[in-house]
C-alpha cells in the first residue's frame, strides 16, 4: 500500500475553522484526520501540502517513520504549524491501519482499559453576560450530566486585572458555585493571560471555591513562571494546550510547572506523540486532560486515547456546537451521565462528508480573549451532538 494524495479542507465552525486532512491510498483505502489551527488554518494546509510532497509514495503504515522522518527533516522543528500538520497527517495514518486491520486505533496502542471517559463541559456559558446568566447555563449543564464546568470569567482582562474587574470575575464565580455547590468540579480558564503577580492574587482568590484547576495562568512561553505561580498557590494549575511535543514536556516536567497536563492531539503531533506525552505524565503520577475544543475528528482521535491511556482523567467537550455539525460528518457519540463513551468501530471510527463541509466555506476569524467577547463562544443556535 503506499499513500497517493493528501487532500485538505477547510469547514467553517463559528469561531474558527476546522481543518480536515484525508490521506488517500493506491488501494482506495483512505484515512481521515484533523489538524485545526484557530486563526492560523491557512499556514498549516500550506504545511500540509510540503508534508505530501515527501510522503507520497510511501507505506502508509509506517507511522513512526513517516513521523520521526517528517519531524526531522523540517529541520525548523516543532511550533503549532508544523505540529498540527503533522497531527492531522498522522491521525489519518492510523485510521488507515485500523481500518486496514478491522480494529479500533486503540487496539493497535495496546488495547482498552476503559469503555468510557469522564467529560466536563466548556462552551456551556455561551452568551451569558451577568453572573446569573452564568448560574442559569451552570444548572442546564448540570442537568445534562457533566461532570465539570470551566469558563475564563475574566472579561478582556491582559497581564493585570483591576480591582473592580476582578470582583466581577469572582462574583461570577461565586454565583456558579452557589448555583450547583459540590454537584461538579469548577474549573477556571486563564488563557495565558496573567502576569505573575497577577496569576498569584487570582490564584490566591480563587482558593475558597474549591476550583479543580487554575488553567493556564500565565502566558506560555515562559514555563518557569508558570512553576514559579504554582508554587505560590494552593489551587491546582493545570496547562499544556500550547505546547507541541514531548519535547516541549520534557521541560513542563523538569519545571514541575503544572499538576495537570492538557496535551491537545490536533496540535501536538498527533495520536502516539500524545501517547508518549502520557506516558511521561504517568511515570510521575501526573493526570492527562487533553485539551478538546476542537471538531469530530479530533474529539474521535482523542476518545481513542482515552480508552488505552491509564493516566486519562477528564475529557473536555463543549456543551453544545454549531448545527451543521451533524451534517460534516458520521460522528455518533454517546454520553451519557457524565460519560463519553468510547467506539469500537475500526480505525478512529468516523468519516467526513467533503459536500456538507463544501457547504460551510472558510470565513476569517480573530483572536477574541481580549475584546470581552469571550462568551461568544457558540452561536446562538448551537445545538447538542450527543446521543444517549
Amino acid at each position: 500500500m503506499k499513500i497517493t494524495k493528501i487532500k485538505t479542507f477547510l469547514c467553517h465552525a463559528y469561531r474558527t475553522n476546522w481543518v480536515f486532512v484525508k490521506v488517500m491510498t493506491d488501494e482506495g483505502l483512505y484515512g481521515v484526520g484533523e489538524a485545526t489551527l484557530e486563526y492560523k488554518e491557512h499556514a498549516v494546509i500550506a504545511a500540509i501540502g510540503e508534508l505530501e510532497r515527501a510522503l507520497v509514495g510511501k507505506n502508509p503504515h509506517c507511522i513512526e517513520a513517516i513521523w520521526h522522518d517528517s519531524y526531522r527533516d523540517a529541520y525548523w522543528r516543532g511550533g503549532p504549524v508544523l505540529m498540527s500538520a503533522l497531527a492531522g497527517v498522522e491521525m489519518a495514518l492510523w485510521d488507515i491501519k485500523g481500518k486496514a486491520l478491522g480494529v479500533p486505533v486503540y487496539e493497535l496502542l495496546g488495547g482498552k482499559i476503559r469503555d468510557s471517559v469522564a467529560c466536563y463541559a466548556n462552551g456551556w456559558f455561551a452568551g451569558s453576560k451577568t453572573p446569573d446568566d452564568f448560574a442559569r447555563c451552570a444548572r442546564r449543564a448540570v442537568e445534562a450530566g457533566f461532570s465539570g464546568l470551566k469558563w475564563d470569567p475574566f472579561g478582556s482582562a491582559y497581564m493585570n486585572i483591576d480591582p473592580k474587574s476582578l470582583s466581577s470575575a469572582l462574583d461570577c464565580v461565586s454565583a456558579v458555585k452557589d448555583a450547583v455547590g459540590d454537584k461538579v468540579h469548577i474549573i477556571i480558564e486563564g488563557h495565558g493571560r496573567f502576569n505573575v503577580p497577577t496569576a498569584v492574587r487570582i490564584g490566591k482568590a480563587l482558593e475558597e471555591f474549591g476550583v479543580l484547576w487554575f488553567e493556564e495562568p500565565v502566558p506560555p512561553d515562559d514555563k518557569q513562571a508558570m512553576a514559579w505561580v504554582r508554587s505560590k498557590i494552593s489551587v491546582p494549575v493545570s496547562g499544556g494546550e500550547r505546547l507541541y511535543s514531548r519535547f516541549d514536556y520534557l521541560d513542563y516536567l523538569r519545571m514541575e510547572c503544572a499538576d495537570f497536563w492538557q496535551p491537545d492531539v490536533s496540535h501536538a503531533g498527533g495520536i502516539m506523540e500524545v501517547k508518549k506525552i502520557a506516558a511521561i505524565a504517568e511515570a510521575h503520577h501526573i493526570p492527562v486532560c487533553p485539551h478538546n475544543p476542537s471538531g469530530p475528528v479530533a474529539n474521535a482521535a482523542t476518545l481513542q486515547l482515552a480508552a488505552c491511556v491509564q493516566n486519562f482523567y477528564l475529557l473536555e467537550t463543549m456543551f453544545g456546537d454549531i448545527p451543521w455539525r451533524g451534517e460534516i460528518s458520521d460522528e455518533r457519540v454517546r454520553f451519557e451521565n457524565s460519560l463519553m463513551y468510547i467506539p469500537d468501530s475500526p480505525g478512529l471510527g468516523i468519516d467526513i462528508n467533503e459536500e456538507a463541509i463544501a457547504a460551510h466555506p472558510y470565513q476569517p476569524h480573530d483572536l477574541r480573549h481580549y475584546k470581552g467577547t469571550l462568551t461568544d463562544i457558540r452561536p446562538a443556535d448551537s445545538k447538542g451532538y450527543f446521543q444517549k
